[in-house]
């Protein structure tokens, strides 16, 4: 095996994630899911993984929903999608293609013209096309499971090119299909928290909650015997020289916070800078990484992203994280909220319980079973002491 940090990676060579996707399968039988994690855990690789060998009766397909920037291109990129599951199978979508027709949209040599009406039909067009898809699975026992990926952008894709209450439209319209229509189901993900949509929809009113009938489940790193197997598969593909590999590939997961994406950036700098494979020349590759003023990484997002998200708190969450990044043993929430009272401003135990909520449902934390808060991932937490020169 190669290193492809980045890249796209063989789906015949996906490391540890065999009984994750067993049970996404068993759960899909019941419900939808929603699929959360934080960035470079491979949650994109899983849900392709999905997509190249599904369950039995099953026919998933992929669609990556950034492209998607009003509510019609949405509805006409599940149409597309539906059209061609129900065409290969001798049937005809008679319900969405009766409506594309009503509204000026034609198909000429399997191409599909886009209506040119305004986006106001889009609801009915997805709808339609849904019915169509459900319709032929109780006939056909076949099943099409949508796996979609980067909701969130799409939402703040629709909000800004039409507006928020298109997009709490769009996302209450999935949830009555799923409600209504029987055997429907979705996988949703992406790159940004569906909780930070939310917040900012309910900022203007939105008061539901369209994913309380969905799983929702995290994607964490792979298991360190899991990421060694993976690491020393990688030195072996790239034929590095070692003295000892299993003390090399453990070195290697442990310093990659059992990231496959870092497993894979570590064994390339490996072997690109001619190094042996040895527990030192893991921990020297990965601390220039995390020094490296360029971000190979792209670690900075962490506290790029704080603004955002965060808005007028994110002092608050700067001193929270900063404690936390340094103090070896986690403080109480008193004790959070006596240094911020000592460091600005603050006084809001409330508050600070929601902001310590929101940093565990970002991936910056976790807490113990006293209840006390810590960084999540050990190698987030090393960059960010060495980001903020603690």
């Amino acid at each position: 095996m190669k290193s492809n940090p980045g890249g796209e990676i063989d789906l015949n060579s996906v490391i540890g994630r065999d009984a994750l996707i067993q049970h996404l399968w068993e759960v899909v039988e019941q419900q939808s899911i929603v699929l959360t994690a934080e960035r470079r855990i491979g949650k994109t690789t899983i849900i392709k993984k999905m997509r190249s060998a599904p369950a039995p009766g099953w026919v998933p397909v992929y669609q990556d929903l950034e492209r998607c920037h009003t509510a019609m291109e949405f509805a006409m990129a599940v149409y597309k999608e539906v059209h061609q599951f129900l065409s290969g199978k001798q049937k005809a979508a008679h319900r969405g293609m009766d409506f594309l027709k009503s509204l000026g949209g034609v198909e000429v040599a399997g191409l599909i013209k886009l209506p040119t009406t305004k986006n106001a039909h889009w609801k009915e067009m997805l709808t339609h096309t849904l019915e169509d898809l459900v319709h032929e699975n109780d006939a056909a026992g076949t099943r099409l499971l949508f796996l979609w990926d980067e909701v969130p952008f799409m939402l703040a894709n629709i909000c800004k090119k039409e507006s928020e209450d298109t997009a709490m439209e769009v996302l209450d319209t999935l949830r009555a299909l799923r409600q209504t229509l029987s055997g429907l189901r979705m996988i949703l993900t992406g790159s940004i928290g569906l909780h930070h949509v939310l917040h900012s929809l309910r900022d203007k009113k939105y008061a539901n909650d369209p994913f309380n009938d969905m799983a929702h489940i995290e994607v964490h790193p792979i298991a360190e015997p899991d990421a060694a197997h993976l690491a020393t598969l990688l030195i072996q593909g790239e034929m590095l020289q070692t003295p000892d590999q299993a003390a090399a590939a453990s070195a290697i997961a442990q310093e990659a916070g059992c990231f496959p994406f870092y497993i894979h950036h570590v064994v390339r700098a490996l072997k690109s800078r001619a190094l042996p494979a040895t527990p030192d020349s893991a921990q020297r590759v990965v601390k220039e990484h995390l020094l490296d003023a360029n971000d190979p990484w792209k670690l900075r997002h962490y506290h790029e992203r704080l603004q955002t998200y965060y808005g007028s708190h994110q002092p608050a969450v700067l001193i929270i994280l900063d404690e936390l990044a340094v103090n070896p043993q986690p403080p109480s929430v008193n004790e959070l909220l006596a240094l911020l009272k000592a460091s600005s401003t603050f006084d809001d135990r409330e508050v600070l319980l929601s902001l310590l909520s929101l940093l565990e449902r970002d991936h910056y934390l976790s807490r113990n079973t006293d209840g006390r808060h810590s960084f999540k991932f050990p190698l987030i937490r090393r960059w960010w002491q060495l980001h903020r020169s603690l």
